[in-house]
């Protein structure tokens, strides 16, 4: 908004707000009447990423918010636009992770007239979002747009949303210097949330039941990664020699080859443990919901959360420790702790069975010749040996490519990894491979995904390719979802009309694709070609790049995931 202008409108004043409270990009889709709001924040010197679908670009802010901690913000039109944006929001929401959605609407006088896109938006976003609101008048835009960006990331962190009627976006300011006046009246936000501590008799009773555990876990969650709670919980493990396991996102808070990282014996270290100390981390699918048999039925949880009501869910046994977990364990190391002795039976037989299970993948990774067929294990040991360590920000995305990634693929330091989490959402990896580029532009952002997943997005490699974003995309290509067909079962089933739901065509040039939209491609079908490939992709600095990598595609196999209970007898009475 420029002080010497004559006039300036409404989308200069939304533009300045964001500028105000330091928003630096923007992930969106333009159209009416929102095209003015985009070139105004693009004038005002914040990045906007162009997207191909609002879903992508809102799940792309809501992973901006969780790796910066602050706000990620997404622009759409309205009606239409909204609607698939909310696929992001919801994400948002279930994942705990701050995003301010904006969108046009409807001219406010034109309103249950059946208007351009009209639908009420506010309504249609309240049962997702935190906060939902459209400004009462344009004088009320930067104070209504500050709640938003305030509220998605105070307390548990989450999705909000602001109504931009297309009156207020072209409304015309005839003094410019007031509303610059107005927006810097507000105040703007702080690049942190404020703090809140545990109950010091929480953390004094939770001290006592670590020192009285004969089979202590901790488990690290994502929501300990979004708090920056690294050091205080490294501290914590190290002084205590307790083991921990990290979540899939709850990855790299500390290295997964720290030597007290049991994930390797994950349904060991469930089932033996009596006390576990949860940090950051939800009773959920994830965890089994703390209910036995995958845990013990005697076990007791002292639960770290955010969110008071989060405490206790699905009837277990819990000590609330209610803050925020950097905060909490901060406070915890303030006490004198119990440090397990290198003798304890849970603790050693955790290590010896990590032992064993990483000596056990091992072996199964070198299995058949450079030039066989490749496997998801094949495929994975050529990509690790050739990453670098660190540096490196991990998204995957899929079913048996990002589950068996997730154990494959060390991660080493915190908020380098993402994948569909506790919604479980398909078709996030290109928004969030595009997201983590924009914030770490100094690391290389490599996506492993499968075939299907990377259906749902595809289109948004133009996007990277567009944007400069050197991502690396490999796509784990089974002709499938979960298993696909070999090329003559698959025409055969084509024929006879019985083609199985989860089959996909065989043999699908998906880099050519790449190649087609600008950016670069590979087809790998052995050790030695993706070899290649992922060595000349990485010397890639300004092009996103594509490598197809061809793997079996395991045929007519029974779907089992060892996450999903059994359905027999879930009744208990």
């Amino acid at each position: 908004m420029s002080q010497t202008a004559t006039t300036s409108t409404g989308a200069e004043l939304i533009a300045a707000t964001l500028k105000h409270h330091g928003i630096t990009v923007i992930f969106g889709i333009v159209g009416i009447p929102v095209v003015e709001v985009a070139e105004a924040c693009i004038a005002a010197g914040i990045r906007f990423l162009s997207f191909r679908n609002e879903q992508s670009a809102a799940y792309a802010a809501s992973a901006y918010g969780y790796l910066s901690g602050q706000p990620g913000v997404c622009l759409t039109v309205g009606g239409p636009g909204v609607i698939h944006a909310l696929a992001g929001v919801m994400n948002a929401k279930v994942n705990c992770w701050p995003m301010l959605l904006l969108a046009g609407s409807s001219e406010t006088d034109q309103m249950d007239m059946g208007a351009f896109q009209e639908l009420d938006q506010v309504e249609a976003c309240k049962p997702y979002c935190k906060y939902a609101a459209r400004p009462a008048s344009v004088d009320k835009i930067p104070v209504t747009i500050e709640k938003a960006l305030r509220t998605a990331f105070y307390g548990r962190p989450g999705a909000t949303y602001v109504d931009l009627p297309a009156d207020f976006i072209r409304y015309t300011i005839h003094n410019p210097s007031a509303a610059q006046t107005l927006v810097k009246s507000v105040p703007s936000i702080p690049k942190v949330a404020p703090k809140y501590v545990a109950d010091p008799a929480s953390i004094q009773q939770a001290i006592e039941l670590l020192r009285q555990a004969k089979s202590p876990l901790i488990v690290v969650g994502k929501g300990a990664a979004y708090a920056r709670a690294e050091k205080e919980i490294k501290d914590l493990v190290e002084r205590t020699h307790i083991p921990f396991l990290p979540t899939p996102m709850g990855k790299g808070v500390l290295s997964d080859t720290h030597p007290l990282c049991v994930a390797a014996a994950r349904s060991k270290a469930l089932k033996e443990a009596d006390v576990v100390l949860l940090l950051g981390a939800r009773l959920n699918w994830v965890l089994h919901y703390g209910h036995s048999p995958r845990w013990s039925s005697n076990v007791r949880f002292i639960h770290a959360d955010i969110l008071p009501e989060e405490v206790g869910n699905n009837a277990v046994q819990t000590l609330p420790l209610v803050g925020d977990v950097r905060a909490t364990v901060s406070q915890i190391l303030s006490h004198p702790l119990p440090r397990l002795s290198s003798s304890n039976a849970y603790a050693s037989g955790l290590i010896q069975k990590v032992k064993q299970n990483v000596s056990k993948s091992l072996a199964q990774r070198n299995t058949g010749s450079d030039t066989a067929v490749l496997t998801y294990l094949t495929a994975y040991s050529v990509i690790k040996k050739i990453l670098p360590e660190k540096d490196v920000v991990f998204v995957s995305e899929g079913a048996n490519t990002m589950d068996i990634a997730r154990s494959f693929f060390d991660v080493h330091e915190p908020r380098h990894r993402l994948d569909a989490g506790t919604f479980a959402t398909m078709g996030v990896g290109m928004g969030y491979s595009i997201a983590a580029q924009a914030y770490y532009s100094d690391k290389r952002v490599v996506s492993i995904v499968g075939d299907s997943a990377f259906g749902f997005s595809a289109m948004e490699f133009e996007t990277a390719v567009r944007s400069k974003l050197p991502i690396i995309v490999l796509v784990i290509n089974n002709n499938g979802v979960y298993h696909g067909l070999e090329p003559e079962d698959f025409e055969k089933s084509r024929r006879d009309g019985d083609l199985p739901p989860t089959a996909l065509l065989p043999d699908t040039r998906y880099d050519l694709l790449s190649i087609s939209l600008g950016g670069k491609g590979w087809l790998a079908k052995n050790r030695v070609e993706l070899a290649k490939a992922l060595k000349e992709a990485l010397a890639v600095r300004d092009n996103a790049s594509v490598i197809n990598v061809m793997i079996a595609p395991g045929g007519r196999m029974k779907l089992d995931f060892g996450w999903m209970n059994k359905v027999e007898n879930k009744a208990k009475i």
